[in-house]
């Protein structure tokens, strides 16, 4: 017991310094990182004395994250679209197909067929990586690829908006949430409780996830909880389950096959980062949003930074967040069909 004890000691010590790292460097999701990266050293280093994190834990870290992703469905800037609805499908459609198209070339480095795809498709990186193990693929791949494309996004977008748009920060921002916690601490549970529920009924293929997701979006409808948000610890300790069930499934040779994989993941991604830009000009020439609306609406993921700036940069903030949104939506509910058919092709 004492030596359980002690390396579950050793694990919270180290998660706890890295993500106290990401979190003075400000990156994004610090405690999925710092979870992630001190689990994955933990792992490597401690390989004879391995943990296992509870899978209660994990399906509670599922459940705070697909709380997290309803919530950001806004059905009031959905429904504002207009006529503009088969223009974001459009866009949606197009990015998803490129990213897979061209993260298909992974297969070349060993990855599955379902790995490559869900670690290269843009759009919805903390919901493919909670949901990798129940779709047959391979989580830490997903996870490191997932967020290598994201981190180049986050990097590379203040440089284009600044160089290429001309853009500046006007001072706006997106509204916060509800500020009461009481209507918050209800919001998730009710979406949690009913979320596990309706997974479980529906026999939806991951339900811890799925489930609460849907009945968050759907309690957004709700006036009391149309502000409510996931209170920043219990999102903290979401992504950290997320992070810990990940970090500690690596391996020395898992580590060095996925950086097998790296070079040719960095030529999708940047192949991805162009082919989404290509589009942005596309809409731009044939619609009436601007060069600006148009990148921030095609950019291969970064939901909440590409909200964030085009509303500090005065930009159309209802065409932006549709088109991330319903990309993002898209992606959650297509996965467990997409994981379905490498399944059968593989039998």
């Amino acid at each position: 017991m004492a030596s359980a004890v002690g390396r579950w000691l050793l694990l919270l010590v180290i998660v706890s310094a890295v993500s106290a790292g990401f979190i003075l460097i400000a990156l994004p999701t610090p405690l999925l990182f710092g979870g992630l990266i001190g689990a994955l050293a933990y792992a490597l280093v401690r390989v004879r004395a391995p943990l296992r994190l509870p899978n209660s834990f994990f399906q509670g870290g599922q459940a705070v994250v697909g709380v997290i992703v309803g919530s950001v469905i806004d059905w009031g800037t959905l429904a504002g679209l207009g006529a503009r609805w088969l223009i974001v499908l459009g866009i949606s459609a197009f990015t998803l197909i490129l990213s897979v198209l061209v993260g298909t070339l992974l297969v070349r480095r060993g990855a599955t067929p379902a790995t490559a795809v869900f670690s290269s498709i843009a759009g919805g990186a903390i919901g493919l990586t909670a949901m990798a193990d129940d779709l047959g693929a391979d989580s830490r791949v997903i996870a490191v690829l997932q967020y290598l494309r994201l981190l180049i996004v986050l990097l590379t977008m203040p440089v284009v908006v600044t160089l290429f748009f001309g853009a500046t920060d006007q001072g706006v921002s997106l509204s916060g949430g509800s500020g009461d916690w009481r209507v918050d601490l209800t919001f998730v549970a009710a979406a949690i409780i009913g979320g596990l529920l309706v997974g479980r009924l529906l026999h939806l293929p991951s339900p811890a996830l799925l489930g609460p997701l849907m009945i968050a979006a759907l309690l957004t409808l709700v006036p009391y909880f149309a502000q409510a948000e996931v209170p920043v610890v219990l999102a903290g300790l979401g992504y950290l389950a997320i992070g810990v069930q990940v970090g500690l499934k690596f391996t020395l040779a898992a580590l060095l096959s996925i950086g097998r994989m790296v070079p040719l993941a960095m030529l999708t991604i940047v192949v991805t980062l162009l082919g989404c830009a290509g589009l942005g000009w596309m809409l731009a020439a044939t619609t009436d949003a601007t060069p600006l609306d148009a990148y921030l609406a095609t950019t291969p993921g970064g939901i909440y930074a590409v909200m964030g700036t085009a509303a500090s940069t005065g930009s159309d903030v209802t065409l932006v967040a549709a088109a991330q949104i319903v990309r993002m939506c898209i992606v959650l509910a297509i996965a467990p069909f997409i994981a379905a058919y490498f399944r059968r092709r593989s039998v």
